[in-house]
């Protein structure tokens, strides 16, 4: 057994249960060194605003599991190539360990990272914690990238769980920890203004918030998932996206507590899946976030309307459904992924905005923005990614509303500037009468604005453009 301390460089896995890498160093028998880097480096896309508040209250909690089990935390910011060559050779590391990730920035980091280390008589293990399946690891029967969900789907279901899950960590063995960055050096949660204030009261970061909601989401939500999942006026969804996205719970520890089968878990399981489908297409097309998957809408007649992008960005398009979103979305950093769609179809579809603009303000906006899910889904709201919605379908803001949230109980928690209208104008305001629209002490177009567009001139606008392209 070697006396050379180990490095453990984390990622986006903040957390002791179910980590390959962190595991490892502690078999390994060698003191550890635990490491987050706050990277900055060229080609790598900046955190959102809301994804830097989440990671703030995550290494909080990490950093206390660490403590427990005799490890310090060590944080520094800047470019990891740098920083790793540096802990390396001051604490003659005699390897590393991390978990891999996907991206392609991050691949070509960690590869030129690697290189260095073994050049340095320094050996390198990584592992796979954030996925069931590996990007590359599920192929067609051609042996190329799988283009439409249900295929790719169905073959990740006939290959199976491919590891157990590891527990928790006990006990570690400390090294010599180097100089550390504190929390409070980055500021990456607001002060003044502190527009995270209702994050704070809906989330509790960290691996130990991340097992309390997946208890919660098994012992209650599960049960009637299929159908409740599109409710936003209840909670009927797992609300684990966050976690996962900062890696405070594993994929495979959700299969494992959950039922292997049942209406309700096959759909939750497929929503995974579709988490897993876009980290393969990201793997196949690494720039998903930015060009067209369909290289026809390249030739799309988008608009340019900053200020109908403004007005969506923060509810005030005049449809409630659609305002209701996108104010809890700026208020919570989360939005139900019926009303996500909702949104996603209005800005495209309605008011002709370029899909980019809706995926770079979720990034930002977004607790759970995740660089390949984000992009899959903009870009089948878009008509421009695989596994498409059809072009000629556009989301009726209003049937919508009346269809998930039929009592207007969502859109009068985040609208409550319409809560007094009755059910029959909650999700159309403009349709109430001069009297009704006194009655609840609404003014449209002063207290509430009225619609942006007219959805039946703007669906007919849209398949014309959509009409356009070749293909």
């Amino acid at each position: 057994m070697s006396s050379r301390p180990v490095l453990v460089w984390l990622r986006n896995d903040l957390r002791l249960s179910d980590n390959p890498a962190l595991h490892a160093a502690a078999k390994s028998g060698a003191p550890v060194i635990a490491l987050y880097i706050l990277e900055e480096a060229k080609g790598l896309r900046p955190m959102g605003s809301a994804w830097r508040w989440w990671l703030a209250g995550s290494l909080r909690a990490l950093t206390e599991n660490l403590r427990a089990r005799g490890v310090s935390l060590v944080l520094r910011k800047g470019d990891p190539r740098k920083i790793i060559a540096e802990i390396a050779r001051e604490a003659q590391i005699g390897a590393a360990y991390w978990n891999r990730r996907y991206v392609v920035a991050e691949t070509k980091l960690d590869t030129e990272i690697e290189q260095h280390l073994l050049a340095n008589d320094c050996t390198v293990e990584t592992f796979n914690a954030s996925l069931l399946n590996e990007p590359w690891s599920i192929q067609s029967k051609a042996g190329g990238p799988i283009r439409v969900f249900t295929p790719y789907y169905r073959a990740s279901e006939e290959r199976g769980n491919p590891r157990e899950v590891t527990g928790d960590l006990r006990k570690l063995i400390a090294a010599k920890a180097p100089n550390s960055e504190t929390l409070a050096d980055w500021k990456l949660e607001p002060t003044k203004p502190n527009w995270a204030k209702d994050m704070n009261a809906s989330w509790t970061r960290g691996e130990g918030g991340a097992k309390e909601r997946l208890k919660d989401f098994l012992g209650d939500a599960l049960k009637g998932y299929a159908e409740h999942r599109d409710r936003p006026d209840i909670d009927g969804t797992s609300r684990l996206s966050p976690y996962l996205a900062h890696g405070e719970i594993s994929p495979h520890q959700i299969v494992q507590a959950s039922p292997a089968r049942g209406r309700d878990a096959d759909k939750f399981h497929a929503e995974l899946g579709w988490r897993e489908f876009s980290y393969h297409l990201l793997h196949h097309y690494p720039a998903l976030s930015r060009e067209n998957f369909q290289r026809r809408f390249d030739a799309f007649p988008w608009r340019d309307d900053n200020k109908s992008l403004a007005r969506w960005q923060h509810g005030l398009t005049g449809y409630p459904i659609v305002d209701a979103g996108m104010r809890q979305l700026w208020r919570t950093g989360w939005m139900h992924n019926r009303v996500r769609m909702v949104c996603a179809s209005f800005l495209i579809k309605h008011l002709l905005l370029n899909w980019r603009l809706g995926e770079a303000w979720f990034w930002d906006t977004l607790v759970d923005a995740d660089p390949a899910n984000n992009a899959a889904s903009w870009q089948w709201v878009a008509g421009s990614g695989a596994d498409a919605a059809p072009y000629f379908r556009v989301f009726n803001p209003i049937l919508q509303g009346e269809k998930f949230d039929a009592e207007g109980s969502y859109v009068r928690n985040w609208i409550p500037e319409i809560a007094a209208l009755p059910n029959d104008y909650i999700h159309k305001p403009w349709t109430a009468s001069p009297l009704e629209l006194a009655a609840a002490g609404v003014a449209l177009g002063k207290t509430y604005p009225a619609p942006i567009v007219d959805h039946q001139e703007a669906r007919e606008r849209a398949l014309r453009a959509f009409q356009t392209l070749k293909g």
